[in-house]
């Protein structure tokens, strides 16, 4: 096959580059918010610049700004070259990232100013949600024409898990933000009471099993491979990891709701999915880290590779401990302590932010027609920083977590709480100071990143490609 295929490229290189500054942004006020945990008076007394405004507003700019963005680039990047054709409808995928962009300035707005639906993840009012689905529609339309308008006999696999990722958040997204609106600045849920709670953590929960998870596999399935140099460990262990995860992933919501109004059989229901998800989660991590087999030595110098296999390692610890702590009687003590908070965050730095900063590594030279990156001297910086990072914000979590809960928990002889919640909350700083410091280093890494893709974005070196979007001929092409 000799035909050459010419890549939309512009939009990937948009959402690259605005992965890294959301990342910065989000991960900044993350860093904010967890000063204010230690210092209170760091809110200087404006409404919106308190912790309970702002805390909606970090987790909605690192999951949707750094990790939407993430994702909407990888996906157009991997579904062109996987596919072996022109991603679909250039002004709808124009539109993606535009209204994406609008989404997340209408977010940054709205959440200070305690505009909010109150909803874990979905804080965003009406008219923003309208926005989110057209611009979701798009993305559907622009990613599934794609693929049938592709060249090769099959679907690669991250594929799959890109789709099943754009159409679950799809139908998360319509189900769990019905509301009736009655300002434009206000609406209420349609679902009552209970009900309510419960369609949100199918929501809540499975935004981190799709979103979170689905969709960042997809990046894992493609760019370990290609960054490694070998195929996928087992094509057929990605197929059963895939149909494993999405069919067992839907019924571990209710594990949130421990302890609470919703019905017994509800909640053990999702504790028991919620174990079996282990099997799934540890085959895929398996799978991804087993693909170095025959090329271990490339760790060594490859700091790139090392995100992206140390983001798998996260991966595999966090999604063992996300069923554990799901045991009823496990839960009985980390439930609202910030143990919960540091297994997120495992997930969310470790898992999510890491694989993501890997895959961006590896665009950013392809996109802009560069060698490679600027320094790879400050790659293997921003992993060491960042990895230290990660290890003090979750390590502190963890014992701050169990500690509270032990503390909430003691009890007198005579059944009087042994400790008040105050002196529980006084045991808190030093944890919450290494919280902060940890969080600190991670967006330390973040500026270094920064850096280092302005210096090789403004680099006069260039590959032998003379157009703006990439050329490559399709003998010259590899599916993994």
């Amino acid at each position: 096959m000799s035909s050459a295929v010419t890549y939309n490229d512009k939009v990937v290189r948009q959402f690259a580059i605005m992965t890294v500054v959301w990342g910065i942004v989000g991960m900044a006020v993350g860093v904010l918010i967890a000063a204010q945990l230690v210092w209170p008076a760091l809110n200087f007394d404006l409404p919106w610049l308190t912790y309970s405004r702002l805390r909606p507003l970090h987790t909605n700019a690192v999951i949707f700004a750094f990790g939407g963005c993430a994702l909407f680039a990888t996906s157009y990047y991997v579904v062109q070259r996987t596919c072996q054709v022109r991603l679909a409808l250039d002004h709808l995928a124009s539109f993606t990232f535009w209204g994406w962009q609008l989404v997340i300035v209408s977010a940054a707005i709205t959440l200070p100013l305690g505009i909010t639906t109150s909803k874990e993840y979905a804080e965003l009012e009406w008219p923003i949600d309208i926005l989110i689905t057209l611009v979701w529609v798009s993305y559907a339309l622009v990613f599934f024409t794609t693929i049938i308008k592709r060249k090769t006999p099959h679907i690669y696999v991250a594929n799959w898990f890109y789709g099943a990722f754009i159409l679950t958040v799809a139908v998360l997204h319509l189900v769990n933000s019905a509301a009736i609106p009655i300002s434009l600045t206000k609406s209420y849920s349609v679902y009552p009471g209970a009900i309510d709670a419960m369609v949100q953590w199918w929501y809540g929960h499975n935004a981190v099993g799709f979103f979170l998870t689905a969709g960042f596999l997809g990046m894992m399935y493609y760019f370990i491979p290609k960054q490694a140099g070998r195929p996928v460990y087992s094509y057929r262990l990605s197929v059963v990891h895939f149909w494993a995860l999405i069919s067992t992933y839907m019924w571990a919501g209710p594990h949130h709701l421990h302890y609470t109004a919703l019905p017994d059989w509800t909640q053990t229901l999702g504790m028991v999915f919620s174990l079996i998800l282990l099997a799934p989660s540890w085959g895929g991590m398996i799978n991804g880290i087993m693909t170095l087999s025959g090329a271990w030595h490339k760790l060594r110098d490859d700091p790139i590779l090392r995100f992206l296999i140390v983001s798998l390692s996260f991966y595999g610890m966090s999604t063992f401990e996300g069923p554990m702590m799901s045991i009823k009687t496990v839960n009985s003590l980390s439930h609202y302590t910030d143990w919960t908070i540091g297994h997120v965050h495992s997930g969310a730095l470790g898992w999510v932010a890491l694989v993501s900063i890997g895959a961006i590594y590896v665009l950013i030279p392809k996109l802009f027609n560069k060698t490679s990156m600027y320094s790879i001297k400050l790659i293997n910086t921003h992993f060491w920083v960042s990895t230290i990072g990660i290890i003090l914000y979750i390590t502190s979590m963890w014992v701050a977590g169990i500690m509270q809960g032990l503390m909430w928990r003691a009890v007198n002889d005579d059944g009087t709480l042994t400790y008040s919640f105050v002196e529980a909350l006084e045991r808190m700083y030093p944890y919450y100071t290494v919280r902060f410091l940890g969080g600190l280093l991670f967006l330390s890494g973040m500026f270094i990143m920064a850096y280092n893709v302005w210096k090789t974005v403004s680099s006069s070196e260039q590959t032998q490609a003379t157009n703006t979007d990439v050329t490559v001929k399709a003998s010259e092409r590899s599916e993994s």
